[in-house]
This record gives C-alpha cells, structure tokens and sequence, in this order.
C-alpha cells in the first residue's frame, strides 16, 4: 500500500515515518511512503501557495492550484487515480473504521492544510474530507501522521501477531480495550488481578470483556449514547 502525503513542511512528517512499525513495514515492502513539498507544485515564482481570502476576514487560505498539481503529479507517476483525503476540522469524523476502509486502498493521498483553511474548490477533487478530532491544530501535518500509523496497522504484515490489532480499542465497534498487565505482580501495592494468574482462559476472556465495558462507561459514556461527563471531567464549581 502507499502512501502520499503533501505539506508544507514535510520535515516534520519524515522523522516520524522513518521509525518504530512504520519503518518495518516500509523495510518490509508492505507500504510505501512519500512525502512532498506543497511549495514544489505551487504557481508563484517565490513557492507561495497561500493568499487572502475572498470577502475579507483574518488570515491566510491555501491555494487550490498546487494541491491540484501535486494530486495530478502523484497520479501521473502511479498510472492510476489515488484516494485523495484532505485533512480538515470540518471533515467527516476519522474512526478506525475509515482505517479498516483505507487500509483496503492501494493508494492514498493526503492533504495537509495550514492557515485559515483551504480553498473549497480542493474538494472538487478529493475523495472525503476528514477530521481526527473536535479541535483545531496549526495545520494537518500531526492529523496526516495519525491517519498513516492507524491505517498501516490496519495492513497485514505491519503488526506482527493480527490478534493484538483485534484487540485494540474501536476495532470491534463501540467498546474500548480491556486494561493490561505486566511484570512486576505487585506495584507500589497494586496487584495484578487473580483472574489473569488463573491460567483460566474462559474466565480470563470474560474478565476482560467485562472490564472493557466498565472502562468504556467510565471513560467514553459517549460510545454507548450516554450524555454525562467521563471520570475526573466534572466541574469542580458549576456556579463560577
């Protein structure tokens, strides 16, 4: 599988693709990464790829013509059309079943923004618009590392054993993973549950499907369409 990813500042994204898994798969010839400069592909003699924004307001928008020059430039070199996404606090919610689809994909290319958006036109030639969160970041560069990692590991080969993919959070719907446990048995006096030394295996998977669920009530009520707060999110004084 590969994967393009077009910023304006690729060096923050190389480091971050040339470690860990990622590196392994790459080594590995599972996927493939590319990252390129916006500047390259832009229109102006000086690299710019920004500019003032139509009917006024703050800040700067991107520029439609170099994300359309480097999506056609990278479809050029693949023969085919690539899955264009572009990264945007406006875009559809990225889950690890968007990871599941993607990951199905032969190639995937990814915009960054920057500034007070981009162009709208750009979508004229994307495939989906996604967000990772109800936040906003300086620009799409951390959102296109997060989307790469989730979506490689979703890639057969990538994560060594499959069975511990299956069992991160998310991967079989609305439930959060169950807690873990290591060496040492007792920490700071906190020991590891009795069930997991049982050697029980049916009462150790019931264990942690139970607790999973616990964890998810307590830490993300949302998944399971509840409204109150999650643990240790309450106002401390509601009437300030």
């Amino acid at each position: 599988m590969r994967f393009d990813v077009v910023s304006i500042f690729p060096e923050m994204l190389r480091p971050f693709f040339s470690q860990g898994i990622l590196l392994g798969a790459q080594e590995k010839g599972l996927i493939d990464i590319h990252v390129h400069d916006l500047r390259v592909f832009s229109c102006d003699p000086q690299g710019l790829v920004d500019d003032r924004p139509y009917g006024g307001g703050a800040g700067m928008v991107m520029r439609p013509e170099p994300f359309a020059r480097a999506v056609e430039a990278i479809q050029n070199e693949l023969k085919f059309k690539p899955f264009v996404i572009l990264l945007s606090a406006q875009g559809v919610l990225f889950t690890q079943e968007w990871a599941k689809r993607l990951a199905r994909k032969p190639a995937i290319t990814i915009l960054c923004g920057r500034y007070e958006g981009v162009d709208e036109r750009v979508l004229s030639f994307c495939d989906v618009e996604l967000s990772i969160g109800d936040f906003v970041l300086a620009g799409g560069e951390l959102a296109a590392a997060i989307v790469v990692e989730t979506t490689a590991r979703m890639v057969p080969g990538v994560v060594g054993r499959f069975d511990s993919v299956a069992t991160d959070s998310f991967y079989a719907g609305a439930k959060l993973g169950f807690p873990q446990y290591t060496r040492p048995r007792v920490f700071r006096g906190h020991a590891v549950p009795d069930v997991l030394l049982s050697g029980d295996h049916e009462r150790i998977r019931r264990w942690r499907e139970k607790e999973a669920w616990k964890k998810t009530l307590r830490n993300r009520p949302d998944l399971l369409g509840l409204k109150f707060p999650p643990q240790g999110c309450a106002e401390s004084n509601p009437e300030v």
